[in-house]
């Protein structure tokens, strides 16, 4: 039996996710997630301050910790934007090293989005009609129009949701006109995705983990819908949606952690986080709106060319 684990150092969270291996078979035993937000405070200026590295390093001693617990034989590491962006990147890689022993891979916001699509493609059945794939991390958003066998389109941009935080929301609530000057953003950024999706026009649109997790939660709240922990696709109607932005935009932080489905890790990001959903809606004509729990970690899992079981 091979025992691995895979870390996603992303950009708001550290993700850790172990698996056993037996007879061509993945079968995931244990996760974990610590709220680390290594971009914070330097994430539009391209370097992790030393507050962000401190928080990054008991985080990773934490996993270091569970990993050696749990008898891992191979540990692969993965950092995205935030740190494949910061100009202190390889003092940051050498800290993590010496104190861990883990060797981080920086990887592409193109491949970032090919482990995605295979996560999410581990978590549902695209079928054969084009959905566009989208994953909200905090430095990067990555968009892939697929369907179950193909990625037609991909593409990483930079405004991932702790960007655009800092970039746009000085008030809380948010202003409208702090909406308008992100939605102005934004559709300077996206003008090549609205062009693929136009070309590929795809009616489902799939949200991958993070903030997606946490608006189906609250979906499920406001519904009385129970989900299990293990449900690799979870409940979220594009109604569903709407209500709850036009909710949480006009919320404090204090009101919004009094949401019920709310956590304390997506409470500061997830009103810009939803502004970038709405308007991704607003530009082109989406029939359905699904959540896959499983994104990067698990799209990790997937391309070691085995079966993964749950």
């Amino acid at each position: 039996m091979n025992r691995v684990g895979i870390i996603d150092l992303g950009t708001n969270t550290f993700h850790l996710l172990i698996a056993d291996e037996q007879d061509g078979v993945y079968r995931i035993i244990h996760r974990d997630r610590l709220p680390v937000r290594i971009g914070m405070g330097g994430i539009n200026r391209g370097f992790i301050s030393s507050d962000a590295l401190q928080r990054a390093l008991v985080a990773l001693q934490s996993f270091r910790n569970t990993l050696d617990e749990m008898g891992v034989q191979h540990t692969y590491a993965y950092g995205t934007s935030a740190l494949r962006n910061a100009r202190n990147r390889a003092s940051v890689l050498q800290a993590i090293y010496d104190l861990t022993g883990l060797d981080v891979t920086i990887i592409s916001g193109d491949r970032e989005a090919e482990y995605i699509y295979l996560g999410v493609r581990s978590a549902l059945h695209l079928g054969e009609e084009k959905s566009l794939i989208m994953d909200i991390g905090g430095g990067s958003v990555e968009f892939i129009i697929a369907d179950n066998d193909n990625i037609y389109w991909k593409e990483s941009v930079e405004i991932g949701a702790q960007r655009l935080l800092e970039k746009f929301q000085r008030h809380d609530p948010i202003l409208p006109k702090e909406i308008d000057a992100l939605n102005a953003f934004l559709d300077e950024k996206l003008l090549s995705l609205r062009e693929a999706m136009e070309a590929y026009d795809p009616r489902t649109l799939v949200g991958s983990s993070g903030t997606f997790d946490t608006l189906s939660d609250i979906f499920c709240e406001a519904h009385d819908i129970h989900k299990s922990p293990e449900e690799s696709e979870t409940p979220l109607t594009l109604e569903g949606f709407h209500a709850i932005y036009d909710d949480l935009v006009t919320k404090n932080r204090e009101q919004r952690m009094l949401v019920p489905g709310m956590i304390e890790m997506r409470v500061d990001m997830i009103v810009v986080a939803c502004c970038l959903i709405r308007r991704i809606l607003q530009s082109h004509p989406f029939n359905r709106i699904r959540v896959s729990t499983y994104s990067l970690k698990e799209g990790v899992l997937a391309s070691m060319n085995k079966a993964v079981a749950v």
